[in-house]
């Protein structure tokens, strides 16, 4: 017998701000995963445990968020992957973002992680304005 979802259950992203960057605390990727596709939203994800230094904090968004061949691999370059161009290929119904274990490393050190949440931030304000959900979840290595 099928029991019924409690209302955290059905979405778990409720009282969550829809445009926000923050920290993915007691949240769990795969409810992460399953409220977008409730939601009709698209879901990127992206792994970067193996990353070492900016350049492979790109690579590994670049693969796993399936940007273009020509993604520039700067921040430039991600801040406008995750806009304007999404934004003039039609209505987006709004995004649920997660970069799981942000490095602490030498190579990708603290300045280097705020750049990179700052990119997000800006994409959360930037699809605001636009009245489209944008929610990023990350946490650190």
């Amino acid at each position: 017998m099928d029991t019924p979802l409690r209302k955290d259950q059905e979405n778990p992203l409720r009282g969550v701000r829809p445009n926000i960057v923050q920290s993915i605390r007691a949240f769990r990727v795969h409810d992460l995963q399953d409220a977008a596709a409730r939601l009709g939203q698209h879901f990127l994800y992206a792994n970067l445990a193996h990353a070492q230094s900016k350049q492979d904090v790109l690579d590994l968004i670049a693969q796993q968020f399936t940007f273009p061949a020509h993604f520039g691999k700067n921040f430039d370059a991600l801040s406008d992957c995750l806009t304007d161009p999404l934004h003039k290929s039609g209505p987006q119904p709004g995004f649920i973002v997660v970069l799981e274990q942000i490095p602490a490393t030498a190579k990708f050190d603290k300045e280097a992680r705020e750049q990179l949440l700052d990119v997000f931030r800006d994409a959360a304000d930037y699809w605001a304005d636009r009245k489209i959900p944008f929610r990023c979840f990350y946490s650190f290595l």
